[in-house]
């Protein structure tokens, strides 16, 4: 497998509350993490880089091998384990209060990849089949389309687009959404936060991630899109591809 990740300010944010890493492992299976924080800043940037930090640092400590139930299981308590440092660090210093963060969050194989996540930011596999987008955003315009009160149309410039159900940081509990799907030989993944998906189509997705760019020009250049298009949010992208070379672009 291969893996690169990017994160960019944006044209218009004065900083970058977006966080992301892939990691590999000896047996050469992947942790990838995007994170978006919210909360202003010295606060939202905290949270996101906690969440990844923390999954990273569980994963670092990992020494066998994945299957989808325990990379499933392990999503689900490490994902846990961040809501519990970022809430616990929100209580103890008043700056940062209310900051929280999404997360998606995957463990990749070469035969599966468990995706897991919180919040609006997105997976997508793309395939012999096309572009699929893996994850259901927790917020409350997607609620009220999935409930016919809103068409599709309706949700792309809805006031409340941004507004969360679920987030990291904000209960002591928190439900996380996880999935594991069987992926074939060049298949791709990306990982994004809305910043990316509220200014590139899923078209424009499918098309870059169908070139023969190399990995660090495909997600260079879906940065490019988001700012060209107004760059309004923190931008950033991970993309892992299930080819057979062992290097790493990260």
């Amino acid at each position: 497998m291969q893996a690169v990740t990017l994160t960019d300010q944006g044209q218009v944010r004065a900083y970058n509350e977006d966080s992301t890493n892939a990691v590999k492992n000896s047996l050469g299976e992947y942790l990838v993490v995007v994170a978006d924080g919210m909360g202003g800043h010295k606060a939202g940037d905290v949270a996101s880089a906690l969440a990844v930090e923390s999954l990273q640092l569980s994963w670092k400590e990992e020494e066998a091998g994945f299957r989808p139930g325990r990379a499933e299981a392990w999503l689900l308590h490490t994902i846990q384990q961040a809501n519990e440092t970022i809430l616990s660090l929100s209580k103890e210093k008043p700056q940062y209060a209310g900051m929280g963060t999404t997360i998606v969050a995957a463990v990749c194989t070469n035969e599966f990849i468990t995706i897991a996540h919180v919040g609006d930011s997105r997976a997508y596999l793309i395939g012999h089949d096309g572009l699929s987008q893996k994850t259901s955003d927790h917020s409350l315009v997607n609620e009220l389309v999935k409930n016919g009160q809103l068409s599709e149309e309706e949700a792309e410039d809805h006031p409340r687009k941004n507004v969360l159900l679920r987030a990291l940081g904000t209960d002591m509990n928190v439900k996380v959404d996880v999935h594991t799907f069987e992926w074939d030989e060049q298949d791709v993944a990306l990982f994004c936060s809305d910043g990316l998906t509220n200014k590139v189509s899923d078209t424009e997705l499918q098309d870059v991630l169908n070139s023969n760019q190399l990995l660090k020009e495909k997600v260079a250049e879906l940065i490019r899109l988001a700012n060209d298009a107004g760059g309004e949010d923190n931008i950033t992208a991970a993309i892992v591809e299930n080819s057979p070379s062992s290097g790493s672009e990260v």
